[in-house]
């Protein structure tokens, strides 16, 4: 396994420069949420959220559907994780990329399986697969009105412990 990793990695920083000398190879332990997930690299575990991309919550419709399309890319397997950073919410986000170089992210948005986020700028080839997926009626976009988790969350009862 550690060849395949050597050989991965080899792989994408000779692909090209869209490809940073930061990143790096790790393994996907556990799939959380479609766009939360636990990785192994240097001898640590942390958790990371796909960036740009918001899945439904795992009690909203395509949620489980979410969580089981990212397992199936990436779960007990070597991925390149790309441009690992905190957001604003000090989580830390990264671009989370396929042997095959396809980023997860993207992958999700095709399939209606994810909202691309609101706030930021550069995301407009996500906002495209985005209005595809829609277009097509696709996954969460087959419901007359879905609703983005940033909002569904805003309306749940607070709970108290």
């Amino acid at each position: 396994m550690k060849k395949f990793s050597a050989m991965l990695c080899l792989t994408l920083l000779l692909a090209g420069p869209a490809t940073a000398w930061a990143d790096f190879v790790a393994r996907v332990l556990m799939v959380h949420e479609g766009d939360r997930l636990t990785i192994y690299h240097q001898g640590r575990k942390d958790m990371v959220y796909l960036r740009n991309v918001d899945c439904p919550e795992p009690k909203q419709p395509y949620g489980k559907q979410a969580k089981h399309a990212t397992a199936a890319y990436v779960a007990n397997r070597d991925v390149v994780i790309r441009d690992l950073k905190r957001d604003r919410q000090g989580r830390m986000t990264a671009d989370i990329l396929l042997s095959d170089g396809r980023q997860i992210a993207h992958e999700l948005i095709k399939e209606g399986l994810a909202w691309v986020q609101p706030e930021g700028a550069g995301k407009q080839a996500l906002k495209d697969m985005e209005e595809l997926a829609k277009a097509a009626r696709i996954g969460l976009w087959s419901e007359p009105n879905p609703i983005p988790p940033w909002k569904w969350k805003s309306t749940k009862p607070a709970r108290h412990n």
